[in-house]
């Protein structure tokens, strides 16, 4: 099976060219193929897992994966989606930007020894001649055809309109696919099922500018079963970055999943073996919790390391009861079998023992473990009944708290049912 055939039945492939071509070229290994990446944030975030999971695969399968940064079509902005043109940014913050997301490649993608490779198409296109570009690649293409394309529809559509800068937009890309042909024999782009224009423009203009053929494959959108944007909660992203989105709020995002989403998530978001994920669709109750569970212990595996994903994994036993994996279920997951700790796994904050002796109200204190954003928010919190304090419930925004109510030298503060801290003192 090449990995042409292992994408389309882990369910990532909506559309493609060259169907025949394309699944030959890929049978022999070291083909260099890349996905374009916004770097319109310093972090990633789930809704990137698709493509990121995509590069691994073709890494696994001994072909050479290449992550470019839009450096320089990022000053412009993809229209691709969007009903109103995005903030400029300076270099300062595209430098930033790019650095992150090669930290956080880096845990799904191999860079050592040339495995894979990182480029930047600022390096060729901020020192772009204008006449000479517009002679050489803007002749081949058809304002007639772009202006049809469902990116640019939808800008002309919209209030705002579509400015002469992003309208460049897709000229841009399609010359980065034919610059990385050029440089580095890359033949195969990928990219979300929004970018399916913008890659044909890339194969049609190296179709005629080097009489090659070079092929595109887009992605699906992935939506929840409720029909919902995968990635989105209503806080708002879910961050690869450790210090945006916690390894262990991060293992939470996946424990949540839906009973419906779980053996489709499986086959997109881990690489446990497509045979043993097919039994999970036909699970329920426990054993589909079960599933989940190691569901969110590879996904975090995969984004923060085998270590964070134990401690998550031990956090969430602590405060919501240990799970039973059956060595049965999915054997091949190295989510652990056994016990996994205690409440010292949770998300922590120390407080001096002098300062906690003083007192200090109970929303003050979920202000402090980060459980409440303002002391307002927790107030409201308490007052709505969501706040607890070694599980019992908070009545009284105005409770004090003191070295009383410690239990086992510490407390567990609950917002709502599964967002759990650890109050440790030190003495």
């Amino acid at each position: 099976m090449n990995v042409l055939d292992i994408l389309k039945s882990r369910g990532f492939i909506e559309n493609q060219t060259h169907d025949a071509e394309l699944s030959a070229y890929l049978e022999a290994p070291g083909k260099t193929c890349y996905i374009g990446f916004d770097p319109t944030a310093n972090s990633l975030h789930v809704g990137h897992l698709v493509p990121i999971m995509a590069l691994s695969h073709m890494q696994r399968c001994g072909h050479r994966p290449m992550a470019l940064v839009g450096g320089g079509t990022g000053m412009i902005g993809d229209p691709s989606g969007k009903t109103e043109m995005r903030q400029m940014m300076t270099n300062e913050t595209i430098a930033a930007n790019v650095a992150g997301i090669k930290r956080q490649l880096s845990h799904f993608i191999d860079f050592t020894d040339n495995k894979a490779m990182m480029v930047n198409n600022a390096d060729w296109l901020t020192d772009l001649h204008y006449i000479p570009f517009l002679r050489d690649v803007g002749r081949h293409f058809s304002v007639n055809r772009m202006i049809k394309m469902e990116a640019y529809r939808q800008r002309l559509e919209s209030e705002e309109g579509l400015s002469f800068i992003e309208f460049n937009y897709m000229m841009l890309q399609a010359y980065d696919f034919l610059k990385l042909f050029d440089q580095s024999d890359c033949r195969l782009q990928m990219g979300g099922s929004d970018q399916w224009g913008n890659i044909l423009a890339g194969v049609e203009l190296t179709r005629k500018m080097r009489q090659e053929t070079v092929f595109g494959i887009t992605f699906r959108l992935i939506t929840k079963s409720d029909g919902s944007k995968m990635g989105k909660t209503a806080s708002g992203a879910v961050w690869l970055d450790p210090e945006k989105t916690s390894p262990y709020d991060y293992y939470q995002f996946w424990i949540n999943t839906d009973d419906q989403d779980v053996a489709r998530f499986m086959l997109l978001f881990t690489f446990l073996p497509a045979e043993e994920i097919e039994a999970v669709s036909r699970l329920s109750d426990a054993d589909i919790n079960s599933a989940k569970a190691v569901l969110a212990f590879e996904a975090t595996s995969l984004a923060h390391g085998v270590e964070e994903a134990r401690k998550a994994y031990a956090a969430a036993a602590a405060a919501f009861g240990e799970k039973t994996i059956p060595a049965t279920l999915l054997p091949s997951s190295a989510i652990p079998r056994e016990g996994s700790g205690g409440t010292n796994t949770l998300p922590t904050t120390l407080l001096p023992m002098d300062e906690l002796s003083k007192g200090m109200s109970v929303a003050q204190l979920f202000l402090r473990a980060g459980l409440a954003n303002s002391l307002n928010a927790a107030r409201r919190l308490i007052d709505q009944g969501g706040a607890y304090l070694n599980d019992a419930r908070i009545t009284t925004p105005e409770m004090r708290v003191d070295e009383t109510v410690l239990v086992n030298g510490e407390i567990i503060l609950r917002a709502g049912k599964k967002r759990f801290h650890r109050i440790a003192v030190e003495k």
